[in-house]
């Protein structure tokens, strides 16, 4: 038994250590429920950096001709004027071609702000 001593002894606090894993809690849960405000959505501060993020590969002015079917997004007003058509894509409702191309769909963090500042009129804030 003392042998195995060494080796239990090992064992265990290999077991100790490999057990106190932490992680951060928006990873885990990118999304959650209620903690997504809508009340003044800012085009700078959070619409603009998923647009770069998600659309901009094809949708940039120097792409949207060759990749984007011609649909900028790159400028506030070129955005401005496509917003409700870039919703429908995103929430992949039917009619529209589904957004980020193949790519996963927005978290409905980021469907809910760009429908929020949609309806608050598209303030360029």
């Amino acid at each position: 038994m003392k042998k195995f001593m060494p080796l239990l002894l090992l064992l265990g606090l290999g077991i100790l250590v490999g057990s106190c894993y932490y992680d951060n809690e928006e990873a885990l849960f990118p999304s959650l429920p209620g903690s997504c405000d809508t009340t003044m959505v800012s085009y700078a501060a959070e619409i603009v950096p998923f647009i770069g993020d998600y659309c901009l590969l094809c949708h940039s002015n120097q792409a949207a001709a060759s990749l984007g079917s011609n649909i900028k997004l790159e400028d506030y007003s070129d955005f401005t004027s496509s917003a409700e058509r870039v919703l429908g894509s995103v929430k992949h409702e039917p009619s529209y071609s589904p957004m980020p191309k193949g790519g996963g769909k927005l978290n409905a963090c980021q469907i809910d702000k760009l429908e929020a500042w949609i309806n608050q009129g598209k303030n360029n804030n």
